[in-house]
């Protein structure tokens, strides 16, 4: 939802110029939807319990189509600003949402599978529009923004085809897979790892492109393929998740994930040619796209359906604060270490969760 204007943001700027703090406001166009996801999508996640969960993901959808759209017309950049933070919001709301829905329309193996297939299409979804940006940008800067109106399209379908769940049945059915309490516990831990493996994703998007610059005087279309290649890998071990988990415990999963990661992130660090690269970003994708669907359906099974858009919301907060948290940790870091040393910090990190996630 907030990298497909990336490629417009050079441009953005020029625009801007004359515009105190020009520079500034621009990358907040890019990264200010994350910011108002992660404070959203509790407030969301409580509501959906309360109230349903269909009408508030049609309103979420529409929002989605005229905020995202806005900045394709508005000239003001602290308008453009605003309908960035109405797009947070939407986000939150369709996120939260979506996931509660699969987790009340499914359960055991069929849940693994559709919420594995969720994180799958996300990440293919990120492949096709991130490079469909770059290409309406070089037309541009305003043209990324008219990808939003997709939304418009899908709302038909949400009003007239998707079924309300029958609040009661999600309830029963909870009852026997679920005690009626928030699982604090597994919860708090859950938010933990997704706040720390997105802080550590995010270098991938945010530094990848000043990496390889300074590595092999990379192009942007060079960056733009290494980052949708990683994308890539992780969409198909989301898709793969349903049998993986079939053999497999959470628990087992999470170390798997972190320790591909790990790797990867190291491969990276050492790493003296693009094709290296190009390698390890690979390896850490494939075991990110693993992350996502454990989450949700770890905790989708733990939680009663009466709470599961709180606990849901809550690990949408974690997840998006850990984007928007990571490039304000990165750039100083990296600024003292270096990129090279940076990447192999965060390796070592993701060792530290694979080895408690084992110890456990």
């Amino acid at each position: 939802a907030g990298a497909t204007i990336a490629p417009s943001l050079p441009a953005m700027r020029d625009y801007f110029a004359a515009t105190p703090n020009a520079d500034y406001w621009v990358r907040l166009v890019l990264t200010v939807p994350a910011l108002f996801i992660a404070i959203g999508a509790p407030f969301v996640g409580t509501a959906i319990d309360r109230f349903g969960r269909k009408p508030l993901l049609a309103f979420a959808v529409l929002l989605y189509g005229i905020a995202g759209t806005s900045g394709a017309v508005l000239n003001d950049i602290g308008m453009i600003l605003i309908g960035r933070v109405l797009l947070g919001l939407s986000v939150a709301g369709i996120m939260t949402t979506a996931t509660a829905l699969i987790a009340d329309y499914y359960s055991g193996a069929a849940r693994a599978q559709f919420l594995g297939l969720q994180a799958g299409f996300m990440g293919l979804g990120g492949v096709l529009f991130l490079s469909l940006g770059g290409f309406l940008a070089d037309v541009n800067w305003r043209m990324p923004f008219l990808i939003y109106l997709l939304a418009l399209l899908i709302l038909p379908l949400v009003v007239l085809v998707l079924p309300e769940p029958n609040r009661t049945e999600v309830t029963q059915n909870a009852g026997t897979e679920a005690t009626e309490v928030f699982p604090w516990h597994i919860a708090g831990l859950t938010y933990l790892a997704a706040l720390l493996s997105q802080i550590v994703f995010y270098l991938i998007p945010v530094q990848l492109p000043f990496y390889l610059k300074q590595l092999v005087n990379a192009t942007a279309s060079q960056s733009g393929l290494a980052i949708a290649l990683a994308t890539l890998f992780s969409a198909a071990s989301a898709i793969a998740y349903k049998q993986i988990k079939a053999r497999l415990s959470f628990i087992s999963i999470y170390a798997i994930a972190f320790l591909s990661m790990a790797v990867g992130y190291f491969v990276i660090s050492v790493s003296p040619t693009y094709a290296m690269v190009l390698v390890g970003l690979a390896i850490a994708g494939a075991g990110l796209g693993l992350l996502m669907p454990n989450m949700n359906v770890c905790l989708t099974s733990v939680t009663p359906g009466s709470l599961r858009g709180r606990v849901l919301g809550g690990l949408t907060t974690a997840f998006f604060l850990g984007q928007f948290v990571s490039p304000i940790l990165s750039q100083p870091l990296s600024s003292v270490v270096g990129l090279d040393v940076t990447y192999r910090l965060a390796g070592g990190l993701m060792v530290v969760m694979g080895a408690i996630a084992l110890a456990l």
